[in-house]
C-alpha cells in the first residue's frame, strides 16, 4: 500500500511540474495585437537569419544589375531605365494574398508615378503563367508592371530574402523597396514587415532626386 500511494504522489507531482511549465511558457510568449496579424507572421524575425545588412549596403551605389520581363516579354534592366527614377517592390506575389496585392494595385493606379520620369516594377517570384491566376482573381493586377523573377534571384541578390518582412526566410521576399535615380543609383531603401501601402513615402523620396 505504502509503495502505491508512493507512486501515485510521485505521477502526481510530475503532472503538476509539466501543467506549471506549459503556463509559465504560455505566460512567457510575446502577444500579438489582434488588429495587425502580419506580426504574427513574421514572429521569425528573431531568428539569426534576419538581415537589412546586404538591403542596406546598395545605398548611394550604382544599382546591381538585374534584367526583368513583364506579361508582354518587355525587359528592364539598369541600362535601359536610365534616365528615369525606378522604383522596385519586392514581394512574395501570388502568396501574398491581399497585402502584396494591394500594394502592386495601389502603385499601378496612383497618378504621381505616371509620368515620363518614373518606372515602378513590382517584382515577384511566380511565373508569367502562374501569376495569371492572380489576375484572375483581382483583375486590377492586370493594369500593373509586374515582372517576374522566377526563382528569386535577383530578389537574393538585394537582400531582399533576408529582410525582415520575408515570411520565409531565404526563399521569398516580403515586402520590401529600393528606388534608383536616373543615374542608376539606388538613393532609398525601405522593408517593411507590416506589409503596408507606402506611395506616400515613395513620393517623397523621389521629390527628393529632383
Amino acid at each position: 500500500m505504502k509503495n502505491n500511494t508512493k507512486i501515485i504522489t510521485t505521477v502526481a507531482g510530475a503532472i503538476l511540474l509539466v501543467g506549471a511549465l506549459f503556463y509559465l511558457g504560455g505566460k512567457n510568449k510575446p502577444s500579438v495585437p489582434a488588429d495587425n496579424p502580419a506580426v504574427n507572421l513574421h514572429n521569425h524575425n528573431m531568428t539569426a537569419n534576419i538581415s537589412l545588412a546586404a538591403l542596406n549596403n546598395l545605398m548611394n551605389k550604382p544599382v546591381l544589375d538585374f534584367s526583368l520581363a513583364d506579361r508582354d516579354g518587355n525587359v528592364y534592366s539598369p541600362a535601359n531605365l536610365r534616365g528615369k527614377n525606378v522604383v522596385l517592390f519586392f514581394n512574395e506575389g501570388l502568396m501574398c494574398y491581399p497585402a502584396c496585392w494591394n500594394q502592386i494595385v495601389s502603385l499601378s493606379k496612383d497618378e504621381r508615378f505616371k509620368n515620363e520620369d518614373t518606372v515602378v516594377l513590382s517584382v515577384v517570384v511566380d511565373s508569367k503563367n502562374d501569376w495569371q491566376q492572380a489576375i484572375n482573381k483581382m483583375s486590377e493586377l492586370a493594369q500593373a508592371t509586374v515582372v517576374f523573377d522566377t526563382g528569386a534571384i535577383i530578389a537574393k541578390k538585394f537582400g531582399a530574402l533576408t529582410a525582415p518582412s520575408s515570411m520565409h526566410v531565404g526563399l521569398f521576399p516580403g515586402h520590401t523597396y529600393v528606388l534608383m535615380d536616373k543615374e542608376g543609383i539606388v538613393r532609398f531603401v525601405f522593408d517593411d514587415p507590416n506589409m503596408g501601402i507606402h506611395n506616400d513615402q515613395l513620393v517623397a523620396e523621389i521629390a527628393k532626386l529632383k
